[in-house]
């Protein structure tokens, strides 16, 4: 008997096996993975454009910010990522520096998340600049956005996680 042919009997038919059926089902009903990164920083919210008598021009701090939120998504995805089509969530949690100015009494409770940032960046504002620089990179277009959720926290590594998925 040659190596090929006890080989072939050796692997199981992924067909007759009805665990391996059971298997396979379960992947396939599985939504599309999940997408997640960090962006560490300060979140940094979309600056409106300025109008100048030499045009129309994007801030430079949103420009920086855009692009460094694109980085820390080719380095956790690469190159090669394909963009995701069809319907898609996102979930966007933004941790904002703890303010030295408060008592430490207030330090406790923003790190718990009893306290929660009201005064800075509009929520909107911070998805807006995310989602802008993540076009044709994770989605083809913002506009398969169909669920965005954004929450708000104090930490002591001020941060942006993201993570997006196929809607159901």
């Amino acid at each position: 008997m040659n190596t090929e042919s006890r080989s072939k009997k050796e692997l199981p038919n992924p067909a007759k096996n009805e665990e391996a059926q059971n298997i396979i089902q379960e992947v396939k009903s599985l939504p599309m993975p999940i997408i997640s990164f960090e962006v560490r920083g300060e979140p940094v919210a979309k600056a409106r454009p300025r109008v100048t008598r030499f045009g129309v021009h994007t801030p430079q701090k949103t420009i920086n910010y855009e692009n460094w939120v694109k980085e820390c998504f080719l380095i956790s995805y690469g190159n090669d990522f394909v963009p995701l089509e069809g319907q898609l969530k996102a979930k966007i949690i933004a941790y904002f520096s703890i303010p030295k100015s408060k008592s430490n009494k207030m330090k406790i409770k923003m790190a718990k998340g009893e306290i929660r940032p009201i005064k800075k960046t509009d929520g909107d504002n911070i998805i807006k600049s995310i989602t802008d620089a993540l076009n044709l990179i994770a989605y083809k277009d913002d506009s398969q956005l169909v669920d965005i959720s954004i929450s708000k926290y104090y930490s002591e590594v001020p941060r942006v996680e993201i993570s997006i998925q196929e809607a159901l």
